[in-house]
């Protein structure tokens, strides 16, 4: 009689399974207790796909849509879709997964024609049979020979050059109707899970559309980004100045030495950009006042703000900076969340009256007193601290309501210049394996968190989700309404940053849930050569993570 198994289930489902028994079939008998297809299971903090073999009494959490790992999942599999069905429609052509934009990826379609609605529509009737037909989603592990082989044969020059510099001497390869792919991460088991996707036109490329995870059942609402497209169109531009588009092309620069060359004309292009913005606020018909600096957790505002400071210097505006956190409303005002804790991220928690009357104030020529926040008592003080303007200075206001109208409803907004700072990477692992912005942003926050805060990348990360979620309340709802956008992120911050995020992820206990994230982190950063810091400026917004930066961060 074979050896059985017990098996729990989510926490609540006890059962026996035979040893051997693939996830995939134990993830059958437990569908009914799921509204959304089961993708994949986290078993022992790992993620683990359907052909995965039990081998010892275990427990499964299963996953679906709703979980942020099997959200990767569904979008992964979807580009593999999109992928397959547009090599269908437009035989030889390159697809390019570019970046996050308006709830969807923006992606490239590089053929003998121009994209247009009728071959878009085309390619979607054609992702939607290949879901009818449910194909598999097959793995198989490939030396790195035979799978470079593999790629020669079919023109995919970049994963060629990925492998190069892959530390491990194999790779898992996906196949699918004879197409093979390489994902950075699991896909779901077969095109049928795939039911719920759109594509929509976005010269001079497409935008592939799903749901999230917060709501599962629908497609969000298309919202034009049209500024931060501009954006992204931007830095790929730098990225031809640099001659760098993905991972590989930066290991190349490390290993053929020209690393220096990287980071001296990243670092200019940056000094061009803040000189420009210097001069836009300096040259308005609206004699501008106030500059308000907003973008997500750790997008460099700090050093962005001090480098346009010395920038509108130079145009011969002097700067005062204040800070938003002195005008925090008395812990016993302070708004709650629903779990009952202070919620801080709020613009409730803003006294937003007494911001605006000194901030009206300052503008009218008058002294005023500046409050100041004890963070240790919940109280705001007032302590005497006096402050007035000239005509020829500007008020610099950081802060994550920056944005928000809301914020200086009591002043002329010709009188206000808004900045969204974010580090919108271009570089991608491969063509079909973007580096979300989100990701920087983290491996930034991990840096910066041990450096100067004494905080380790567990802790770190147990407080993303939650970061995540004020963003996407308080921030990107107002990123269109800047009057400019900066991108922070620079070509050659990975391999700097390496060294140390490695070693502080390498920490994170397999015990723990958050072991799937760093490992999959550590996964990533296998892909990239690590470099000194050395080279890296002592005014680069990178200083303002890694440490030794010449101003007060």
């Amino acid at each position: 009689m074979p050896e059985m198994l017990k098996i729990v289930v989510n926490n609540k489902y006890n059962s026996s399974y035979k040893r051997n028994t693939k996830l995939g079939d134990i993830a059958k008998d437990f569908q009914y207790s799921f509204k959304h297809d089961i993708l994949g299971a986290i078993i022992d903090n790992d993620l683990k796909e359907f052909n995965y073999t039990l081998t010892k009494d275990t427990n499964i959490q299963f996953i679906d849509i709703t979980y942020p790992y099997g959200n990767r999942f569904y979008v992964r599999s979807l580009m593999f879709l999109l992928i397959i069905a547009a090599k269908e429609v437009m035989e030889g052509c390159r697809i390019t997964a570019e970046h996050s934009l308006s709830k969807g990826l923006y992606c490239e379609i590089h053929g003998l024609e121009p994209l247009d609605e009728d071959i878009i529509k085309k390619i979607e009737i054609r992702m939607k049979e290949l879901v009818l037909e449910d194909i598999p989603f097959v793995k198989n592990r490939y030396l790195k020979a035979d799978a470079e082989k593999i790629f020669k044969e079919r023109g995919q020059c970049d994963k060629i050059g990925l492998l190069k510099y892959r530390e491990k001497e194999y790779i898992n390869l996906y196949e699918c109707k004879g197409y093979y792919d390489y994902f950075y991460g699991y896909l779901v088991p077969s095109t049928g899970y795939l039911k719920n996707f759109e594509l929509k036109f976005y010269p001079p490329g497409l935008i592939l559309r799903y749901p999230n995870r917060r709501d599962p059942d629908n497609i969000p609402e298309f919202i034009p980004q049209p500024q931060l497209f501009r954006v992204f169109r931007e830095f790929e531009e730098w990225g031809k100045i640099l001659e760098i588009e993905n991972i590989s092309h930066l290991n190349g620069y490390i290993a053929n030495g020209n690393i220096n060359e990287l980071v001296w004309i990243s670092e200019a292009l940056h000094e061009k950009k803040i000189a420009e913005i210097a001069d836009r606020i300096s040259h308005s018909k609206d004699k501008k006042k106030l500059v308000l600096i907003s973008g997500p957790s750790s997008s460099g505002k700090t050093t962005f703000a001090q480098r346009l400071a010395i920038q509108l210097r130079v145009n011969g505006l002097k700067t005062v900076e204040i800070s938003i956190d002195d005008f925090f409303k008395n812990r016993e005002d302070t708004p709650r969340t629903p779990e009952g804790e202070y919620n801080f991220e709020t613009l409730d928690a803003i006294d937003t009256d007494i911001f605006n009357k000194v901030l009206k104030g300052l503008i009218n020529g008058e002294e005023v007193e500046i409050p100041y926040y004890n963070f240790h008592t919940g109280c705001r003080e007032w302590k005497g601290r006096k402050l007035s303007v000239c005509d020829d200075q500007i008020i610099i206001i950081e802060g994550i309501h920056g944005l928000n109208y809301k914020l200086t409803k009591g002043i002329d907004h010709k009188l206000n210049y808004k900045i969204y700072v974010s580090a919108l990477t271009h570089l991608n692992i491969d063509n079909h394996n973007r580096v979300p912005t989100s990701d920087l942003r983290l491996i930034r926050r991990i840096v910066r968190d041990y450096q100067f805060r004494s905080t380790d990348a567990l802790t770190t990360i147990k407080r993303w989700d939650m970061v995540r979620r004020g963003e996407d309340r308080y921030i990107y709802p107002f990123q269109e309404q800047a009057d400019i956008m900066f991108n922070s992120s620079l070509a050659y911050e990975l391999c700097v940053l390496k060294p140390t995020a490695v070693s502080l992820l390498k920490n994170i206990d397999e015990n723990v849930i958050e072991y799937i994230e760093a490992k999959r982190l550590l996964k990533f950063f296998n892909y990239i050569l690590p470099f000194n810091s050395k080279c890296v400026p002592n005014n680069s917004i990178l200083r303002e993570y890694i440490g030794g930066s010449c101003f007060n961060v």
